[in-house]
């Protein structure tokens, strides 16, 4: 591994956890749903970028559970950081053209 890609992968690990942290913090001041899906989906980024790294360090292997081809774990982790965001703001759309 050279230093750019230990640069990149500690920058990932800092602002990924920087990020999930403040989100939990955050977690048990916020009653809104969408702010919940939001921090959700924060969460599952940091998750994600967590086994990616330990994938690349080959900590954790992929042919746990594969669907066809693709390795389950690596489709379902950014598909559900995504399905989040999208309920999220879905939500937040709504609530603002109820509002106008």
């Amino acid at each position: 591994m050279d230093t750019g890609q230990a640069f990149y992968i500690f920058s990932q690990l800092i602002l990924g956890a920087a990020a999930a942290f403040l989100a939990i913090l955050l977690w048990p001041r916020i009653r809104e749903t969408a702010w919940l899906l939001v921090i959700f989906g924060v969460i599952v980024a940091y998750i994600e970028t967590v086994y990616s790294i330990l994938q690349k360090f080959g900590i954790a292997g992929e042919e746990l559970v594969i669907l066809g081809s693709i390795p389950v774990i690596s489709f379902i982790l950014p598909s559900v950081r995504m399905i989040f965001f999208i309920v999220a703001f879905a939500i937040m759309v709504y609530k603002q053209s109820r509002h106008n």
